[in-house]
């Protein structure tokens, strides 16, 4: 039987916003329906909508996605670098925790602006930094990302080849996205296992729905895989707590 989940990682794709061609795709519909019926039965208690790059800096998709979802939902927004102060608190307000860098499919940002935005953003509202990022790039930012006061990286870092420099900001307290199996060029339950060696707390599970041009998509089969790898003993931490220190007050979520 799988733990309680907080889905750290899904995405609503609500053409009612407006969405924006990456590399001339435009993704299917996937409404806030769509993801509660695809997650019945996996113990779904809470989550994160996340943006995707063809929302480009629109957040009227999240607000909206959350106002459906309930008070145990949050948002993770892409915002422009020169956010005021007053709408980062505006959207703090409807539910946003965390500002997102989508490098691997918007292209590269330098340290300097990232830190500036991430320093930003947690000045202002404790929003954390995330990156979707092949981890085979994390070495030319991992000063600016060790030193940042809260982040957490996509899909366990898609490529084995990075997965070395993903150990090292785990290390330095870094969390990472137990998502997007379909997304990786290697076993998903190698990054688990080495991930979890270095820290448990670091994994947060998810479903990456609805896993947009993955190889793969999520099949429920993944989270019982996960849950076989970590054991039962890391199970609740990986499967909810964890995610609910980072996103959440842990005693206002209702199970």
């Amino acid at each position: 039987m799988l733990s309680p989940l907080f889905d750290s990682h899904l995405h609503i794709i609500d053409p009612r916003h407006p969405l924006v061609p990456n590399r001339g795709f435009i993704p299917p519909p996937f409404s806030v329906d769509d993801y509660v019926q695809r997650v019945k039965g996996l113990n779904v208690i809470s989550g994160a909508v996340v943006a995707g790059s063809f929302h480009g800096f629109d957040t009227g998709h999240l607000v909206a996605a959350l106002r459906k979802l309930g008070p145990n939902f949050v948002g993770v927004a892409q915002v422009p670098g020169d956010i005021s102060d007053s709408e980062i608190l505006r959207l703090d307000a409807r539910g946003i925790r965390a500002v997102r860098f989508n490098l691997a499919r918007c292209g590269s940002v330098t340290p300097e602006a990232l830190d500036s935005l991430a320093r930003h953003a947690y000045d202002v509202a404790e929003w954390h930094a995330e990156l979707y990022v092949d981890s085979r790039h994390l070495p030319e930012l991992h000063d600016t990302l060790a030193a940042l006061p809260s982040v957490s990286i996509d899909h366990m870092g898609m490529t084995r080849e990075g997965l070395p420099h993903l150990l090292r900001l785990v290390e330095a307290g870094v969390k990472v996205k137990a998502t997007g199996f379909g997304r990786l060029d290697f076993p998903a339950v190698d990054a688990i296992r080495a991930i979890m060696d270095v820290d448990p707390t670091a994994l947060m599970a998810g479903t990456d729905l609805p896993s947009t041009r993955a190889e793969r998509p999520f099949a429920d089969s993944d989270l019982e895989m996960l849950r076989d790898t970590i054991g039962p003993e890391h199970m609740e931490a990986v499967f909810h707590r964890n995610a609910e220190a980072l996103y959440l007050d842990p005693v206002a979520v209702e199970v």
